[in-house]
C-alpha cells in the first residue's frame, strides 16, 4: 500500500497546478503526460512507474488536438489524476499501469468538462481586462490575467487534492472491485489507442532523411546492454552529427530540397 506523505502531497498539487496553467499557456509543457506523470512519480518516490505511465499516455496525447471551437480532451487532469490513482492504488506493475491509462481517458473528457466551466467564468474575467485596458489600468490588466490563469490551475490542483484525500485503502478497493472484463478491455483498448499514438508518429517522421534515424533506434533498443541514458546520448549525438554534416554541404550544399513539401516551406521559412 502506498501512502503519500504530507510533503510529496504538496509537491503534487504544485505539479497539478503547473499542469492546469500549462494547459492553457503551452509554454513549458507541464501538462503533457511525459512531463506531469513523471514529475508525480518523481515527488511521490515512483519515479520508474511515472515514467512508464507517461510514456504511454504520451502517445495516446499525441492525437489529441484543439481543431476551430473543438477543444481536445484535457491530458492535465488525465495525466496527474491517473497517475495518482496508480500510486495510492499501490500496485505498480504493467497492469496496473494499464488500467491507469484506461481510466486516464473518461478523466480526460472530465478535465474538457472543467476547461469549459473555467473558461466560461473566465469570461467575466476578460470584460474586466477590457474594462482596465480601456481606463489604462496595466495593473488591474494584469491581475486579471493571473486570476484567470489561476483559475486554470485550480481547476487541476483541487481535483488532484480530493484524490489525494482519498485513503489508499479506498482506491485500492474500488480497483479491486473493477471486473476482470473491465479491466482487461481497458489495457486493449489502451494499447489500441498508443498504437495509433505511434502510426503518428511514424507518418510525421516517414521522410528520407529521418527513417535511417528510425531504423537506428530498433537496432540500438534491443541492445540490453544500453540504459535509457546511454540511448539518449546517442541520439542527441546523432543529431548533432546529422546538423554538422548538413550545414558543411552533406546536402547537396544545402541547394536541394528534401523531398518533402513540408520540411522545404519550413526551411524557406
Amino acid at each position: 500500500m502506498m501512502d503519500i506523505s504530507f510533503i510529496s502531497a504538496i509537491l503534487v498539487v504544485v505539479v497539478a497546478f503547473l499542469a492546469g496553467m500549462e494547459g492553457i499557456l503551452d509554454q513549458f509543457q507541464f501538462h503533457q503526460p511525459i512531463v506531469a506523470c513523471t514529475l508525480i512519480g518523481l515527488v511521490t518516490g515512483n519515479l520508474t512507474a511515472g515514467v512508464i505511465l507517461g510514456g504511454t499516455l504520451q502517445f495516446v496525447a499525441l492525437g489529441w488536438a484543439n481543431i476551430g471551437a473543438a477543444v481536445a480532451p484535457d491530458a492535465a487532469l488525465a495525466s496527474v489524476a491517473a497517475a495518482i490513482i496508480l500510486i495510492k492504488g499501490g500496485d505498480t506493475s504493467q497492469q496496473a499501469i494499464a488500467v491507469a491509462q484506461g481510466l486516464a481517458i473518461p478523466l480526460a473528457v472530465a478535465g474538457l468538462f472543467l476547461t469549459m466551466l473555467v473558461r466560461t467564468a473566465s469570461v467575466g474575467l476578460v470584460h474586466g481586462a477590457d474594462a482596465a485596458a480601456e481606463r489604462g489600468d496595466f495593473a488591474a490588466l494584469e491581475r486579471y490575467h493571473l486570476i484567470a490563469l489561476s483559475l486554470q490551475g485550480l481547476r487541476i490542483a483541487v481535483p488532484a487534492a480530493f484524490l489525494l484525500a482519498i485513503p489508499s485503502e479506498s482506491v485500492k478497493a474500488a480497483l479491486e472491485l473493477m471486473p476482470e472484463w473491465l479491466s482487461g478491455g481497458m489495457q486493449v483498448g489502451g494499447g489500441m489507442v498508443v498504437a495509433v499514438g505511434f502510426a503518428m508518429v511514424i507518418n510525421m517522421m516517414a521522410t528520407r532523411e529521418v527513417w535511417p534515424f528510425f531504423a537506428l533506434g530498433f537496432a540500438l533498443a534491443a541492445v540490453n546492454d544500453l540504459t535509457l541514458i546511454a540511448l539518449g546520448a546517442i541520439g542527441v549525438a546523432l543529431a548533432f552529427i546529422y546538423l554538422n554534416l548538413s550545414k558543411k554541404g552533406g546536402n547537396a550544399g544545402g541547394n536541394a530540397g528534401s523531398h518533402d513539401p513540408i520540411g522545404d516551406i519550413l526551411e524557406d521559412y
